[in-house]
């Protein structure tokens, strides 16, 4: 009897052996999720953060938080989000060694971008070789593409979509001759370099190409009489904010005016540009966006949902984008009902969801292509899209106005 029981007992355990193997193991509790960020908390990116990108993530965590988290089925709850930021100084190398931290070190669920281009084509790399999402925010580069990189989702868009939306406007009011100064880093050679092909087969003279250093402090005047010299109808600067506010202020203390004036990076924030200057004095500045209250109720709706949560106007060029981007990637992973960044991505690529800049999906590149707007202008306070075609808010101005007399 003893013998048979004995062995009833092993035939059992060898049956249960492969049963146990074969049931998926329950997933480890988790009461989170964990978002890393290396990006620029102090240096000379600093001001692009506070206003033009960093606020749009806390608001979204904000949000996500209130209404309960993040429901992901393979948990059978909703987990709230943690932002895990590290300040990468507005240094390259920093900020590669800390989205690394992020990742191996902290293991953190996901990250986010950090600000700029060429931050950004340093860090999606090291994202895509972790197997991480990398939604793009403040930054584009064409480059990227080639690279081919899977878990890198390009945002923003950049100069080979502004290109020629910009020629367009510029043949349109008649611009025939131009001068283009860029800053001598990925976004100024890229972007520049984009720029001139168009002007060229659009019949635009362009009589005056030159790069300058980045990152310090340049008077910009020679440049600007340089142009003025030459007699261009208009001005193109691919710069970053920094520079664009004392191009700007020098060519507004030296009374030097073009018919057009064009910075890529900088016009498109109504609290360091607009209320910086007085909206009168830029009236006419053109830049890179673009869109404003009047794209659609939901971005109507979205203005007055950042200005309640920071107290300022959301930067009209890239904000709306990061925000929309941030809502299909919660879509995607409540669809995907698991936090596993292969099953997330591959949703990511194929599907369409509303944001509230509307139906948001990225082409076979995994590049967002609904843009509410390539070029804005300041008009009437208002950051206008003055793109040819039906998401033009307002013609646009030319020529620009003359500076304002300075105040006895």
């Amino acid at each position: 009897m003893k013998k048979k029981l004995l062995f009833g007992f092993i035939v059992l355990a060898l049956v249960a052996v492969p049963l146990l193997a074969a049931c998926p193991a329950a997933p480890p509790a988790k009461e989170k999720i964990v978002i890393g960020q290396a990006i620029a908390l102090s240096g000379p990116l600093v001001g692009g953060v506070q206003t033009a990108g960093g606020p749009v993530y806390e608001l979204w965590v904000d949000e996500v938080n209130k209404a309960g988290g993040i429901y992901v089925e393979e948990y059978g709850k909703s987990l709230p989000v943690e932002l895990l930021r590290y300040d990468d100084t507005s240094d390259i190398g920093t900020m590669t060694n800390l989205l690394e931290r992020l990742i191996l070190e902290d293991q953190v669920d996901f990250v986010f971008p950090p600000w700029g281009t060429a931050w950004l084509f340093a860090a999606a790399p090291i994202a895509n070789k972790y197997g991480y999402i990398l939604i793009g925010g403040p930054g584009g580069a064409g480059e990227l593409k080639s690279l081919n990189l899977p878990y890198f989702f390009q945002v923003l868009n950049f100069a080979e979509t502004q290109a020629p939306a910009l020629t367009g406007i510029f043949n349109e009011v008649g611009v025939k001759s131009v001068a283009v100064v860029f800053r001598g880093d990925l976004h100024g050679v890229e972007y520049g370099g984009a720029m001139v092909p168009y002007f060229e087969q659009a019949g635009i003279d362009v009589v005056m190409i030159e790069s300058f250093p980045p990152d310090v402090t340049e008077d910009y005047s020679p440049l600007l009489k340089e142009a003025q010299s030459l007699g261009v109808d208009a001005f193109l600067a691919a710069c970053y904010p920094w520079e664009t506010g004392p191009i700007i202020g020098q060519a507004i203390a030296y009374g030097i005016n073009f018919n057009a004036i064009f910075c890529s990076v900088g016009p498109y924030c109504p609290n360091t540009f607009r209320d910086a200057f007085g909206a009168d004095v830029i009236e006419g500045v053109m830049g890179g966006g673009a869109w404003n209250a009047k794209t659609s109720p939901e971005a109507a709706e979205f203005v007055d949902k950042y200005i309640a949560f920071t107290g300022m106007e959301p930067d009209y060029w890239g904000a709306l984008y990061y925000y929309s981007s941030l809502q299909h990637f919660q879509q995607a992973v409540e669809e995907a009902g698991t936090l596993d960044q292969a099953v997330i991505r591959d949703i990511m690529a194929t599907t369409t969801y509303e944001t509230a800049l509307g139906p948001f999906w990225y082409d076979e590149n995994r590049y967002f292509v609904n843009h509410p707007g390539e070029i804005g202008q300041w008009q009437n306070g208002v950051y206008e899209v003055i793109d040819p075609g039906e998401r033009r808010t307002a013609p646009p101005e030319y020529p620009k106005p003359d500076w304002p007399a300075p105040a006895e």
